[in-house]
């Protein structure tokens, strides 16, 4: 599929309405940065944001507020799905503006009066967004020991009922790695098992049937 949407993005230092004419976004806050006095004061940063954080007007900040309580490190982790609404005006202009749709961290869809345009106010409402929680990462398994590591090789090596069974353990990466940085004493322990092994699988592998034929 050859999208258009990669070649419409407008070129900026944070993401607008125009970067979400292809659809709504989902972002989790990573940062929140506030400087009060500048024209927008507060920068969420996000997790892929790409350097572009959503900078919200002072209405969909008093949704944060409002949902989510005035202590901006609360809402690190947190989740916000934000659309682009085209009846946005500027000096009287539609010109479109982003919006927060569905928020994290609220039971129930929340209703709140904001400003309009001067001296309106309008109802605009917000959604629970349920964000689906990360799988729980398996366990590392624990490292072994040398003396473990050692005993395993052991058993593998016991077990080999050929000559190429354990030329096939002596060829895998630990062991190979172990004859080239374990210290002397640990490779002679190596080799002596390794050469036990093989003496053990060198025999004849076909004695029982030449003594039956033998018989015969």
């Amino acid at each position: 599929m050859n999208d258009m949407r990669a070649v419409i993005i407008p070129k900026s230092d944070q993401i607008n309405a125009d970067h979400l004419i292809g659809g709504p976004l989902t972002v989790t806050i990573a940062e929140v940065t506030i400087r009060p006095g500048t024209e927008q004061p507060v920068s969420i940063h996000f997790h892929g944001d790409d350097g572009k954080p959503y900078k919200p007007c002072k209405s969909m900040a008093r949704v944060m507020v409002h949902c989510w309580g005035p202590d901006a490190n609360a809402y690190i982790g947190r989740s916000m799905t934000l659309y682009c609404d085209p009846k946005v005006k500027w000096g009287g202009m539609a010109v479109g503006g982003i919006r927060i749709s569905h928020i994290s961290h609220i039971n129930a869809p929340v209703t709140m009066a904001l400003t309009e345009t001067k001296g309106s106010k309008k109802l605009f409402t917000v959604q629970p967004l349920k964000v689906e929680p990360l799988a729980p990462k398996a366990p590392e398994p624990p490292a072994m020991t040398l003396a473990e590591w050692g005993a395993a090789l052991q058993a593998d090596l016991t077990a080999a009922q050929t000559a190429e069974t354990v030329d096939a353990i002596v060829a895998r990466e630990d062991v190979r790695r172990a004859l080239a940085e374990a210290p002397d004493k640990v490779k002679a322990r190596i080799n002596a098992m390794v050469k036990a092994a093989l003496d053990r699988t060198a025999g004849p592998a076909f004695d029982g049937d030449l003594a039956g034929g033998a018989v015969g």
